[in-house]
């Protein structure tokens, strides 16, 4: 599976950016665009709210890049939508975004994203892409996010890619916080009651709220008085846990490791990189913690699948990786590279 193609024809109004980028990243959380010219100096950026089409539709979520994007296009100096007189910002979009999980999603927000006439070809991937190439430095390599929940794809030169669905337990996938936290509380519910093996998770889960049991935990998240994206607080309780010690937790955060492996090894093999010296790039919240136990246990297991795999957890903005999409795809020299990496630190 390929990167999705590009629309538009190349014709058209001369970009007020002449062989530039518009770059988007957009997550469930925030939005971040970039204008970039052709030899990779950021003429203009903004952020802006989180890219959720499944909760508010494309229209709205589209409509809320848009309200990035032209601040984007102020910050460079640029007129506003309405005074452009039809001439696109840029000759290409590259817009990795959040909940474009399925290539019928990909080819439904490139044609709402492509319709807003940013640029004169556009293309849109999953944001994770965006993470995989702010991290390495050629389009070859393949990357791991593990946030919130986790997902995993890879990419070649020469455009062949390999991912997943990454839509949760529908999709055979496990971990990420959330799953980390939901298998803790569950783990520490059959600890207090007696269906399940001792774990100190049974205390130290609902005592992060303040409360003195798991029943009194489970009581509050269910009745709402603890509302659901809180969460996500238990996620630290649960390495704090492994820290201390508990089998429970540290198995946990073994298993994790283990999931990760898979998953970059699996995307490996489809593109028969396992035998190969690549780059694993890890992102997301939870990698970004670089726990030891964590970091400690994914080490082993990958020295194992796949011993010339190297791992490098990403810092750079996704943004960026969005970006050096667009120069890959416009044939940019490399110091356009190099300088585009060069603002973003």
């Amino acid at each position: 599976m390929s990167l999705p193609e590009s629309r538009g024809t190349g014709l058209g109004p001369e970009p007020l950016v002449p062989g530039g980028v518009l770059a988007v990243d957009a997550g469930n959380s925030k939005t971040d665009v970039a204008l970039v010219a052709a030899d990779g100096r950021v003429l203009g950026g903004a952020r802006g709210g989180g890219f959720q089409p499944p909760v508010v539709g494309i229209g709205p979520a589209v409509d809320a890049v848009a309200e990035a994007v032209e601040r984007a296009a102020a910050a460079a100096g640029l007129p506003p939508a309405a005074a452009r007189g039809g001439r696109p910002l840029a000759a290409y979009t590259s817009a990795c975004l959040a909940n474009a999980d399925l290539p019928v999603e990909e080819r439904e927000l490139q044609q709402a994203v492509h319709a807003r006439g940013w640029a004169r070809e556009t293309a849109v991937a999953n944001d994770t892409f965006a993470i995989l190439r702010a991290g390495v430095e050629e389009p070859r390599g393949v990357a791991v996010v593990c946030g919130a929940g986790i997902n995993c794809v890879g990419m070649l030169p020469d455009g062949r890619t390999a991912r997943f669905p990454a839509l949760g337990r529908l999709s055979g996938d496990w971990g990420g916080g959330s799953g980390l936290v939901d298998e803790a509380l569950w783990l520490a519910a059959r600890a207090e009651d007696g269906r399940g093996a001792p774990t100190a998770l049974a205390a130290t889960l609902p005592a992060h709220f303040g409360l003195d049991s798991m029943y009194a935990l489970i009581e509050a998240l269910h009745l709402e008085r603890i509302a659901g994206p809180r969460r996500h607080e238990l996620t630290p309780v649960v390495f704090a846990t492994a820290d201390a010690g508990d089998l429970a937790a540290r198995g946990l955060l073994e298993r994790q490791a283990r999931e990760i492996t898979l998953l970059a090894t699996v995307a490996m093999r489809r593109l028969d990189l396992l035998d190969e010296e690549v780059d694993v790039v890890l992102g997301g919240g939870v990698m970004a913690a670089r726990h030891p136990l964590l970091m400690a246990a994914l080490e082993a297991e990958l020295a194992a699948a796949a011993p010339k795999a190297r791992t490098r957890v990403v810092t750079s903005p996704p943004v960026l990786g969005a970006a050096l999409l667009g120069l890959d795809h416009l044939a940019a020299p490399p110091a356009a590279a190099a300088a585009l990496r060069a603002h973003y630190g």
